[in-house]
């Protein structure tokens, strides 16, 4: 294959499968920081703090979170046992102390599909706000390239940070985007590795294991 068309093939296979970060040394989180400026990303204390209310949650059965299969059955298994930083500073945020609901989106600037989702999850938190946490996890990233990312697409949602991607590793996980649907006792329901996300298939996707119907 021509070196020309090797390159222009790259972007699209990388679009339609996902984006797996590379093994060695050097990578997507080597490079300079450029002078520190406000993150555009929440402080992430509200991601331990009191539980978001569900009482106002429509469920797609016409009950709320405690009546939805994700409370009922009690499967699914607990977020991994790790530490993560938040991309503001702050305490370190325990992922088992998140207070579910939860729609966890693990990202990278470097990673196509990653950047035409993330609006859709920006969305997502606003229109969810109240009835579940959206939370990003940039993985394997510059911090630099990652504040880019949020300034330019406007995401406001907390993020944490993991360059080292423990949390893909506990996941048995290597490809980006990849998402996490928890529930309000902190149970894993749902994995998806389908590629970017829409807001039509957010919808259907907290809908159908979270049992909560986001407002349009």
């Amino acid at each position: 294959m021509k070196p020309r068309l090797a390159a222009l093939l790259v972007p699209v296979l990388l679009a339609l499968a996902g984006c797996t970060a590379t093994t060695g040394g050097e990578g997507p989180a080597a490079g300079p920081t450029r002078a520190a400026r406000p993150s555009p990303f929440a402080d992430c204390a509200t991601l331990t703090g009191p539980a978001a209310p569900t009482g106002s949650a429509r469920a797609g059965d016409g009950s709320g979170t405690a009546g939805s299969p994700a409370a009922a059955d009690g499967g699914g298994s607990p977020l991994p046992e790790l530490v993560l930083s938040c991309f503001t500073g702050g305490a370190p945020v325990k992922l088992r102390d998140i207070h579910g609901p939860a729609v966890i989106n693990v990202w990278a600037s470097w990673c196509p599909p990653c950047r035409q989702e993330l609006p859709a999850f920006q969305r997502l938190s606003v229109r969810a706000a109240g009835q579940l946490q959206v939370i990003g996890v940039n993985s394997r990233d510059s911090r630099d390239g990652a504040q880019a990312i949020g300034e330019d697409f406007g995401i406001r949602f907390p993020v944490l940070f993991d360059q080292g991607e423990a949390l893909q590793r506990e996941l048995r996980r290597t490809a980006v985007p990849l998402t996490l649907l928890v529930d309000a006792q902190g149970r894993i329901r749902h994995t998806d590795t389908s590629g970017a996300l829409d807001d039509a298939r957010l919808a259907d996707l907290v809908r159908r294991h979270l049992g909560l119907v986001v407002p349009a």
